[in-house]
């Protein structure tokens, strides 16, 4: 079961969106006293990678530099202090609670966790054959090789573990699919999850949709209940699902929710910020978007709501998605 590409009038119009916002951010040119161009940096969720590159850096006229990791990687790293990015943008907001302590934060997209898978393997084709209803059947027979990611570097990790618990109790005759289909050799870095279906060594990946969408892989949709991407399922469903982080963190299970912040402020980054969090190309590369986006979190300096209302008013005439504020980036060198 696959979700369809985007139509050539849906993407005509995400293109004309991200056009327009390119041609506000191009207007002024960020250059330092010396004569220098002002450079931000940002560290990302590794699932971001792709659309930053790909999507964010045509339409921009800032220069970015980008490095991308698992979120609980990218908090460990500047609360260590190994990291001092311009911005930080992380696939789960409790990461700025702890260990960031961010004093204010957006929550600018959503996505959902899916079974991607290589079609052209055998067990590829059984996973297909199973569809949304029995596609645990062959990962407990042992006759599909599935890739994931580490649970204790970023949520996609924890997200995989909390979406095979509610699904053993979603499925009538499913039970412990935890136990039954995790083996420690499965884990991958999520910046190159996907890409192990080019060099064979899985059939299928616990993955965001992005991901799959992004790269034109076939997908398992899987049900609200379980793909942690449908708010009336938070309080009372998905909550009931929790993992413990390395440091003693408890993740408690909920919403996919991706945020950002600035830790730097400088008009350069707000630039940056604003296409980063309001720009259409989210949804181009597999996001999900909602009409609560952007909501905040916090003190939010004045200067970043000023910008990102006027681009997501600017965002609704095109056709985009009505947001309620926004933020994001790009000039890229991914370090992973």
């Amino acid at each position: 079961m696959t979700d369809g590409s985007p139509t050539a009038r849906r993407r005509f119009l995400l293109t004309a969106g991200t056009a327009a916002v390119a041609g506000i951010a191009g207007c002024t040119s960020w250059t330092n006293q010396d004569g220098s161009r002002s450079t931000i940096t940002i560290l990302a969720a590794g699932s971001l990678q792709n659309a930053l590159a790909n999507g964010l850096k045509p339409a921009v006229d800032v220069p970015v530099n980008i490095e991308s990791h698992g979120s609980a990687t990218v908090a460990r790293m500047i609360d260590e202090g190994q990291r001092d990015p311009d911005i930080v943008s992380v696939a789960d907001v409790a990461l700025f609670e702890e260990p960031l302590s961010a004093p204010w934060y957006s929550v600018f997209t959503s996505n959902s966790v899916v079974i991607a898978y290589n079609p052209d393997t055998a067990g590829g084709e059984r996973l297909a054959d199973a569809g949304t209803k029995r596609w645990y059947e062959p990962m407990v027979d042992g006759d599909v090789n599935i890739g994931r990611t580490d649970p204790d570097q970023d949520p996609l990790g924890y997200r995989a573990l909390f979406m095979l618990e509610l699904a053993s109790r979603y499925y009538v005759d499913a039970s412990n699919l935890r136990e039954q289909i995790l083996q420690q050799d499965q884990i991958y870095p999520e910046t190159s999850l996907i890409s192990q279906f080019e060099t064979g060594s899985i059939d299928a990946a616990i993955a965001y949709r992005n991901m799959a969408v992004e790269r034109d892989y076939e997908y398992i949709e899987l049900p609200d209940q379980i793909n942690l991407s449908n708010p009336q399922y938070t309080e009372n469903w998905y909550s009931t699902t929790s993992y413990t982080l390395p440091n003693g963190q408890e993740i408690q299970g909920g919403l996919i929710s991706y945020g950002s912040t600035i830790r730097h402020m400088s008009d350069a980054a707000v630039s940056v910020f604003d296409v980063h969090t309001t720009g259409s190309y989210l949804e181009e590369h597999g996001f999900l978007l909602r009409d609560q986006f952007l909501s905040y979190t916090g003190d939010v300096p004045q200067s970043v709501r000023q910008v990102t209302d006027q681009s997501s008013e600017t965002q609704s005439r095109l056709g985009g998605p009505d947001k309620e504020l926004s933020s994001t980036v790009s000039d890229i060198t991914v370090l992973v």
